[in-house]
């Protein structure tokens, strides 16, 4: 089997529409996204029939949960009153601009996914397992914690997103946590590209071609995760941006690469990789 795994959409639908396109290429047999189908950018209306269309699965995000059911704000876990100020810039211009039937879908959404492929056992989620909007982080989260987490969650494999950046971990037994990355906007590494995941499972893996793959084995079956880095028209998404009048922070990030808000969350080391 092969499956694509989209993190956060954030309303980039010029993103979602490339990714598709581009797992299908690549000759993927299922979609899934991990939540947070609004935020940040502009035409939220424009993601779901893209989803539909190519049967793509969902799980609800803490975006898609505060929408779907009417709340005053994303539920993101910001601390800091600069990044809470942006986000509920976000927020309300997502929730203005969002259909009533989509706001119903979203709301309707399951908040985690288990999968069995090849006898191994798959749980997608938003955050982590145990919280929508937890940050799990590269550099901050400990292997024993994740461990525990797998495990306590009878999991082979956990995929998550939320925090905006890709990274895996291999755990005990071959059990992994992978972080799949965001569709949404760039990883504040100067880029202007965005990430998805392929996971293939079964036997005569293909050589992978795009970032960072790995290769093991889980319950016997051979699996490989490749993090796809993706092209798309940024500056039609960030001339689109501005013209909904969206935070010009938003748009220099699509420009550049570079976060210009949600800093307060990263960790020393990712916050040290940016430019901010």
């Amino acid at each position: 089997m092969k499956l694509a795994i989209f993190g956060g959409i954030y309303n980039n639908y010029l993103a979602l529409e490339a990714a598709i396109a581009d797992a299908r290429a690549r000759g993927v047999d299922d979609f899934y996204c991990l939540g947070d189908l609004g935020a940040f950018g502009p035409h939220p209306d424009r993601v779901f029939p893209l989803l539909k269309e190519a049967g793509v699965v969902c799980i609800q995000g803490n975006y898609d949960d505060s929408i779907g059911n009417d709340l005053d704000d994303c539920q993101c876990g910001y601390t800091d009153p600069r990044d809470n100020h942006f986000a509920q810039i976000s927020y309300e211009y997502t929730y203005r601009n969002t259909a009533p039937e989509n706001r119903r879908w979203m709301r309707d959404l399951l908040t985690e996914l288990r999968l069995e492929v090849d006898g191994i056992r798959f749980l997608l989620c938003h955050g982590s397992p145990r919280q929508t909007n937890e940050f799990l982080w590269d550099s901050t989260t400990s292997t024993h914690f994740l461990d525990k987490l797998a495990r306590d969650h009878n999991a082979d494999v956990v995929l998550a997103t939320h925090t905006g950046i890709h990274w895996q971990r291999e755990l005990s037994e071959g059990r992994r946590f992978v972080n799949v990355g965001v569709l949404g906007r760039p990883e504040n590494d100067g880029s202007t590209n965005v990430w998805y995941t392929i996971i293939r499972t079964g036997n005569d893996l293909p050589k992978p071609t795009g970032s960072a793959p790995w290769d093991s084995t889980v319950n016997n079956t051979p699996i490989q995760i490749e993090f796809i880095p993706l092209a798309y028209n940024h500056e039609r998404l960030a001339q689109e941006m501005q013209d909904e009048g969206l935070p010009e922070e938003f748009i220099n990030t699509i420009r550049t690469g570079w976060w210009t808000t949600c800093l307060e969350v990263l960790p020393s080391r990712e916050r040290r990789a940016g430019k901010w």
